[in-house]
């Protein structure tokens, strides 16, 4: 088991104030795999003080040196990603492989991303032609608390201090205490790159100690957060009474809108996008509506393919799914599971209990539900586990009352050959997010949603611009 107790703060490794112990449990097999202290509020208040302390240095390095640390991070990055998969695979469930290449790799997928976008934004630009003695400058938000999930760890992570870094932010990182380690050893790489001490720290905490500490403290001037929408509405009710800038990227329940002009193939990818990560991601395409001339088949190609989709430990190498990443979430699993069958809804692949063979872990079976409607419960909530929701439909204007009947908005997915269709959905759908036709979106396209998916965006430029402020100036000198 690992022990790694102590925080980073102001450019070292300190000891926590006091010692309140928390076990991280793998969930392939139910047994603790670490132990960490969560912070106190002094660990707390000492992290936004090196943070304060450091701003104003920060903010006056030139935005090309401050560029040039992060991209020293993302060599040091490709040395310690072996170090990031395992770390993440035994702490939240990833299967090896899968840590690797998508949950690693993401992280410095988006690390150049933004060196790119950087390199390419005016800091400094004229107002206009009309104007020539007008400038506008964007500057750092400030102190920036960022509190980031389990899920997809060094995704959001980086996400966030690449942005915050580049923008002049300091920072105090607060991972989730179920996922803690990979953060750690991210500290250790910003370190090695030597970021000025206080630039960024990291203290480990829960969400009702570290992170409502972080949200309402006076001298944070933002969160940055991802996680779930009734954890954002707490920061958000935290943070109102500092008028903190507050960015959310929060839950989803993407519908995956297939015609029954969609491609052979469309079915069976919507199914494995479902699967991956374990149906644990904001973005999952969890209710697949399908026009209803190619309904029947497409249930019978659901199930197919989820009766394929192989589950096991984290640990082993190979394309099947891992456990979802605690006891907690594979009863709330197992209860929404259980309420699908009870409201009506067919079960034509999984259901409750662990797959066969596996008695110890958090393993869910990959289930599909056929026949439901849009007011089922299964329907509604976000279950953050490997469940599809299968629902009817016969005309387009349905589909999209159906699609944006949800608190949510996301991600959604079209699956139609028909460009002027596909476009009009596009413009139709409720969220910050539309892909076509298993085409994902492009690096440095932005990252977010709309109404209880939260506001604000990740990645590129609008990443960056989430952590500057706007600053209009009149009478500029010429220089």
């Amino acid at each position: 088991m690992i022990e790694k107790r102590d925080f980073y703060i102001n450019g070292k490794w300190v000891a926590p104030s006091a010692t309140t112990d928390f076990e991280v449990i793998d969930p392939s097999t139910e047994e603790p795999c670490a132990v960490i202290s969560l912070g106190s509020e002094a660990d707390t208040n000492a992290a936004v003080a090196a943070a304060k302390a450091a701003l104003p240095g920060w903010m006056a390095t030139p935005v090309e040196d401050r560029i040039a640390l992060v991209e020293k991070l993302v060599d040091i990055y490709a040395t310690r990603s072996e170090d990031l998969a395992q770390a993440m695979s035994m702490e939240m469930g990833a299967p090896i492989d899968m840590a690797r290449t998508q949950q690693s790799g993401a992280g410095i997928y988006h690390l150049k991303n933004f060196i790119r976008a950087a390199k390419a934004f005016q800091f400094e630009r004229p107002l206009g032609d009309h104007a020539p003695n007008d400038r506008i400058i964007y500057e750092a938000v400030g102190v920036a608390a960022l509190i980031t999930p389990w899920n997809w760890p060094m995704n959001q992570v980086t996400l966030k201090v690449g942005a915050a870094a580049i923008a002049g932010c300091t920072m105090v990182l607060k991972p989730s205490e179920q996922s803690p380690l990979n953060a750690m050893v991210f500290a250790e790489m910003m370190d090695e790159a030597g970021f000025p001490a206080g630039v960024f720290n990291l203290v480990n905490g829960d969400g009702a100690g570290v992170g409502s500490q972080l949200s309402g403290h006076p001298d944070v001037d933002m969160v940055s957060f991802t996680g779930s929408t009734r954890a954002g509405t707490a920061i958000s009710k935290n943070a109102a009474d500092t008028l903190k800038k507050v960015h959310l990227e929060l839950g989803g329940k993407g519908a995956n809108v297939v015609f029954a002009d969609a491609d052979e193939k469309a079915v069976k990818r919507g199914v494995l996008h479902m699967m991956n990560n374990t149906g644990q991601s904001c973005n999952a395409p969890s209710r697949m509506l399908v026009q209803r001339p190619i309904y029947d088949q497409a249930v019978e190609a659901a199930a197919e393919v989820a009766n394929k989709v192989t589950v096991g430990s984290a640990a082993e190498e190979g394309r099947h799914i891992g456990p979802v990443v605690n006891e907690v979430q594979w009863t709330k699993i197992q209860d929404l599971i259980q309420k699908g069958i009870d409201e009506g809804a067919r079960l034509v692949a999984g259901g409750t209990g662990r797959p066969e063979g596996l008695n110890k872990g958090y393993y869910v079976r990959p289930t599909v539900f056929a026949d439901a409607n849009n007011q089922m419960t299964v329907a509604r909530e976000e279950i953050f586990g490997p469940v599809l929701t299968m629902i009817p439909f016969d005309t387009e204007e349905q589909a999209v009352e159906i699609a944006n009947d949800t608190p949510y908005g996301l991600t959604n997915y079209v699956q139609t050959q028909n460009g002027d269709r596909a476009n009009r959905m596009a413009r139709a759908l409720r969220s910050g997010m539309v892909e076509m036709n298993g085409q994902s979106r492009s690096a440095g396209s932005p990252f977010g949603g709309m109404k209880q998916s939260g506001n604000g965006r990740e990645g590129g430029v609008w990443g960056l611009e989430d952590f500057l402020e706007v600053k209009a100036v009149g009478g500029w000198a010429a220089e």
